[in-house]
């Protein structure tokens, strides 16, 4: 009976490892050469149409198509719960954890709500990507110096002057294990400066689709939650007693959709 367990055992993982090879083969010959023609293509249609003038519309939708068809060639199921909670004119400022890569399909495919990212200043250097994002209103968040840092928040202050909504990372960088790290204040100060909402979102699932570190990506299911967005003005931060509260209440908000084992 034991001998027939572990046979058993054996047949299931020879059958997991050759599921994971043809993945695998899957992934470099189909996904990624589609990955690389479909981001290439995306990022001349968005410095094409908003150079014309279209940055409203390039700058969100062409990014959106190209997220949803990432996560729709690498084998990835999305849920998404809570779009109700925005309202289609309002700004806002979204916070979410960063778990993987991935985040950025996730949220820019799914999100259904037009976006700007603040995003690491490396990022820029990225052959044709960098310059779409520029050319789309994306921040480029410089820390090489206190000055530059200033220079990033101001430009991002200047894009949610202009009735945009920013996607923030509080984190600062991806987990290196699917756990929250501490959030840092910024996205929070720049909220309570132009009087927006935050909108808290959970991201579930990316960690197990491409962990740091991994070229590799694996098929898993993936979910967003957003939550209802958290008026931030001085009276709200005089309710909490000072910013940092109010940033740490934001960030149980989003632990508190987390897996299981992410928590």
């Amino acid at each position: 009976m034991k001998g027939s367990y572990f046979a058993l055992i054996f047949v299931l993982s020879k059958r997991n490892d050759m599921k994971r090879l043809i993945y695998l083969i899957y992934f470099w010959l189909i996904v990624m050469p589609v990955f690389f023609v479909s981001t290439i293509l995306t990022a001349v249609v968005v410095m094409v149409g908003c150079l014309l003038g279209g940055e409203k519309f390039f700058s969100c939708y062409p990014g959106m198509l190209w997220s949803k068809l990432t996560c729709l060639i690498t084998l990835c199921p999305v849920k998404v719960r809570g779009r109700e909670h925005l309202k289609p004119a309002q700004s806002y400022i979204f916070v979410a954890n960063h778990q993987s890569a991935f985040d950025i399909f996730l949220i820019y495919g799914y999100i259904g709500y037009p976006i700007k990212w603040m995003m690491k200043a490396g990022l820029s250097k990225i052959p044709l990507v960098g310059t779409a994002c520029r050319a789309a209103g994306f921040i480029f968040v410089d820390q090489s110096s206190p000055r530059a840092a200033l220079r990033s928040i101001a430009e991002a202050e200047r894009q949610l002057k202009n009735g945009a909504s920013l996607v923030v990372f509080p984190e600062g960088s991806r987990t290196g294990t699917g756990k929250m790290s501490r959030f840092h204040k910024g996205a929070f100060r720049m909220a309570l400066d132009r009087q927006l909402p935050i909108a808290p979102i959970t991201l579930n699932g990316p960690f197990r689709v491409l962990p740091i570190g991994s070229l590799n990506a694996h098929p898993h299911r993936m979910e967003m939650v957003i939550h209802p967005p958290v008026t931030v003005n001085e009276q709200t931060i005089a309710e909490y007693g000072n910013l940092q509260v109010l940033t740490n209440h934001t960030q149980d908000i989003i632990a508190s959709a987390l897996w299981e084992e992410f928590r």
